[in-house]
């Protein structure tokens, strides 16, 4: 499983990364996993960008952000030269058994999934 964490629906980078790992879905499932995208937004919130850029995964709801300092996704960060705390745009690869078989913290969104279909490629080969 690819459980990554993004700060809001429909803002650039964040839409960025779900468009990419729409695109790379069909490479993903061959590689036997799935995608699942994880934010602080509600359900109407989810649809409407699943919607609007035609997302093929799952979205979930974490608002209060349980699941998110879990996984390390939520905590200390600069944004503008100041720090706040927040969501942390992050991704774990799960495997089968419900262990985290990678982790990568504090990604950028351009070409994130690429790097990640990489990674699912040397597990499966």
């Amino acid at each position: 499983m690819v459980l990554y964490f993004y700060p809001k629906d429909d803002t650039p980078g964040c839409t960025v990364e779900a468009c990419a790992f729409r695109d790379l879905l069909p490479d993903v499932s061959h590689a036997g996993a799935v995608v699942l995208g994880v934010s602080r937004d509600d359900s109407d919130s989810h649809v409407r960008f699943k919607r609007k850029f035609n997302l093929n995964f799952p979205l979930l709801s974490d608002s209060d952000t349980k699941v998110h300092r879990l996984y390390g996704a939520w905590g200390k960060k600069m944004m503008y030269g100041k720090e706040t705390e927040g969501v942390i745009r992050s991704t774990v690869l799960i495997d089968e058994r419900g262990r985290v078989v990678k982790h990568w913290p504090r990604v950028k969104a351009e070409g994130h999934a690429e790097e990640v279909l990489l990674a699912l490629a040397a597990n499966v080969g």
